[in-house]
């Protein structure tokens, strides 16, 4: 029997991905719904490739170009909508940024699994989360190839076995640049990032390596271990995905070539592994593997976000929207890369911590980081004009 999927975000990078995947195991998996913010014409393509039930956009879908009988969501809450409609075995969670908090507690209040590539939402929202995953018996999954290699990792001994959890970075187009050489960065040095091909805004977050602080915070709402038990390592290969210590020195690591799709299947298909449309690694022809410690003078976002998740409360929620905030700035041209992580850091000093213990109050800490963030760019502009 096949088992129904809803793929929310499904115009991006993660969710063109998921749809190759989705199309080539057609006979395992029912495409039940799709949701996009405003690629409409994107989404016509997948709708009459895949033939979903539902479809949902934040923009207005002209349902003539949809295959027939096909309900359309449109509006701002159209990803929550379709979500408590679709009802799907597998919720695929590909919407980037905080936005994808409400849809994914959507998707959990209806049971099922829950694949996720959204790391804001864990960020931002983990205790909701927590209780709302409680309370519905729903299963998470993480899609995210360092997440899921650490999941995939956790699978071979007992969490009281655990030493540490070891996040691998690529280190991103700027790992040898010195903070007097980051001052100049182009746009399009940012966006050229040495081994994945991703989205504008991860790609940016994978140079600055607030990114890689993310995922720290992601993993410990994931697998509920403190930030003293959660490392990171500069791996330029992108190789070794991440890896597991166990207390008796035994590290294991989860490695493959760098292709989003291996991730994506294993979440929808776990515990079972099947054939997948990745090239397989070839260790005899890979070339050495490289480790480096991260370096917290230069790329200060772990640092902060070791910070924010030792804090915890709101801290999480201001580092996420200050970055998303600071990342728009700096794409609009109005501060330069070393500014973003300034800009994370006045919001971190800014805002004061509180509990996130209802969505209000994080809806409140989001609203307040970004706040913060439009704050230090305006002083920076002042400043400049002098």
């Amino acid at each position: 029997m096949k088992q129904s999927v809803l793929l929310l975000g499904s115009t991006g990078s993660i969710g063109t991905q998921t749809v190759d995947v989705l199309n080539m195991h057609a006979e395992r998996f029912e495409t039940l719904g799709l949701c996009c913010g405003t690629d409409v014409e994107t989404l016509y393509r997948q709708a009459q490739l895949l033939k979903p039930r539902f479809v949902a956009a934040r923009s207005l879908i002209d349902e003539s170009r949809l295959p027939a009988g096909t309900v359309a969501f449109t509006g701002e809450d159209a990803p929550e909508r379709i979500a408590a409609e679709a009802k799907a075995d597998i919720t695929v969670l590909a919407i980037s940024g905080y936005a994808a908090l409400r849809p994914l507690l959507a998707a959990i209040r209806h049971g099922g699994r829950i694949a996720i590539a959204n790391k804001e939402s864990l960020v931002c929202g983990g205790a909701l989360v927590d209780a709302a995953l409680k309370a519905s018996g729903a299963e998470l999954m993480p899609i995210d190839s360092e997440q899921s290699a650490i999941f995939q990792c956790l699978l071979s001994g007992g969490r009281d076995e655990v030493k540490r959890l070891i996040l691998t970075a690529s280190g991103g187009p700027f790992f040898r640049k010195t903070r007097e050489q980051l001052k100049d960065v182009s746009l399009t040095d940012a966006l050229n990032h040495p081994t994945w091909k991703m989205g504008r805004k991860i790609t940016l977050d994978s140079a600055t390596l607030m990114n890689k602080g993310l995922e720290i915070i992601e993993a410990s709402r994931l697998f509920h271990f403190g930030a003293e038990q959660i490392s990171v390592l500069i791996h330029p290969q992108s190789i070794v995905h991440s890896m597991v210590e166990y207390r008796d020195g035994t590290i294991m690591a989860n490695l493959s070539k760098p292709d989003m799709r291996l991730p994506i299947q294993y979440a929808l298909t776990y515990p079972e592994r099947v054939e997948s449309p990745c090239e397989p690694l070839k260790l005899d022809l890979a070339h050495p593997l490289e480790f480096y410690p991260a370096d917290t003078e230069r790329f200060r976002a772990i640092g902060m976000a070791y910070d924010a998740l030792k804090a915890d409360g709101i801290m999480p929620t201001v580092y996420n929207g200050a970055n998303e905030r600071a990342a728009e700035h700096y794409f609009a041209g109005c501060i330069g890369f070393a500014e973003i992580e300034d800009c994370v850091a006045f919001a971190l000093d800014t805002v004061e911590n509180r509990p996130a213990d209802a969505i209000e109050a994080i809806a409140q800490a989001d609203r307040l980081s970004r706040e913060a963030a439009d704050r230090f760019v305006a002083r920076a502009a002042s400043v400049r004009r002098r």
